[in-house]
């Protein structure tokens, strides 16, 4: 099989020819039909998270990593074991995989174990033909879903409705405020108005994705680089946000996101784009304002997910698909902020 691989962090990724996978047991193997480009393969490649005050979290190679986590395939071969999936079917493969065996795992939290297995970022995932996937249960149908969307949901999709969930209930339009009007930003759109039926506020530096934002249903899109961004935010939430969902992640926009809640409001943080935020812990007492951290998404919520997905409920967003040869390229663009959208990479 052919694979893209990090062989050195921030090195190009290197094409390498390696053995085809042959599955046994509850294995199932994936031939890739696309794979999306997320903002985490940027750090993975990096390998580092960036905490601010110049100071990262490692994330070292063990050994050359085949990238790609957001993976939609065409079953191929299947182990011994496997009852309920056929050659030829498509799926969506669930990528955060646990040791399956402890209190994390055993609660539905297979995507916090430590010791995992997570495809395409400790194992090999669909930035290579083939992908091997250790059970059906991982699995799932995306309906009409177009080919170069459906594994997005595995991540981007999953993490958005993740963090919609920590962050909700919303009565109305402007009980939420979406933080990124890049590709995930409107994934979460699309979905918050699907699952709940609201047209969220949408922030962003970018005035040309808030174009795009805007004629995708935003009830309010505002520059948070501009003069008067948080005054503005005050008046369109009626005061302060209810609740405010991150996909940033930055200094800036978590500061500026925290200084705008009201009372009794909740930030989700879901961006890596990294740095730290000082809050005087009085007035975290006294205000009641929550920060959460929002870390991909459970099994379980991947079934709730792909059932609104199956089910076309959410609207599709629009993908750009790139032969996996310019994975480079892509991931120097989505480094330098130049995507507009998301992005999925497909095999010849």
């Amino acid at each position: 099989m052919k694979a893209y691989q990090v062989v050195e962090n921030g090195k190009p990724l290197e094409k390498k020819e390696t053995e085809t996978p042959n599955p046994s047991g509850k294995e199932i193997l994936l031939k890739t039909v696309s794979c999306g480009v997320c903002h985490s393969d940027v750090h993975i490649h990096d390998g580092y998270f960036d905490l601010g005050g110049d100071m990262k979290l490692p994330m070292p190679l063990a050994e050359p990593l085949t990238m790609g986590h957001e993976i939609f395939g065409e079953v191929v071969a299947v182990g011994e074991d496997v009852s309920e999936v056929n050659i030829g079917e498509r799926y969506v493969a669930y990528p955060w995989i646990g040791c399956g065996d402890c209190d994390l795992c055993n609660s539905d939290r297979t995507h916090y174990c430590l010791n995992n297995s997570n495809i395409g970022i400790n194992v090999s995932g669909g930035y290579g033909d083939h992908v091997l996937v250790p059970g059906e249960q991982y699995l799932f149908e995306a309906g009409d879903t177009p080919d170069s969307l459906a594994g997005s949901y595995a991540c981007r999709g999953l993490t958005a409705f993740s963090a919609l969930k920590k962050a909700g209930p919303f009565s109305k339009d402007n009980s939420l405020v979406i933080v990124s009007a890049g590709g995930l930003g409107l994934l979460a759109l699309k979905i918050a108005r699907a699952a709940y039926g609201i047209n969220p506020i949408v922030i962003d530096i970018d005035d040309e994705k808030l174009k795009v934002a805007k004629n995708l249903g935003a009830s309010e899109v505002i520059n948070s680089s501009k003069e008067g961004a948080a005054e503005k935010l005050m008046e369109v939430t009626n005061g302060g946000a209810n609740a405010i969902v991150d996909f940033v992640g930055a200094e800036q926009s978590v500061n500026l996101g925290y200084q705008c809640l009201a009372k009794g409001g909740t930030i989700v943080v879901v961006g890596l784009f990294g740095g730290q935020i000082t809050i005087p812990l009085p007035l975290l007492t006294l205000t009641e304002k929550k920060i959460l951290g929002s870390y991909v998404g459970s099994l379980g919520e991947m079934g709730e997910l792909m059932e609104l997905v199956a089910g076309g409920k959410i609207e599709p967003v629009e993908v750009e698909s790139r032969n996996v040869s310019e994975a480079n390229k892509t991931l120097e663009e989505m480094k330098n902020g130049e995507l507009l959208g998301l992005v999925s990479l497909t095999h010849d």
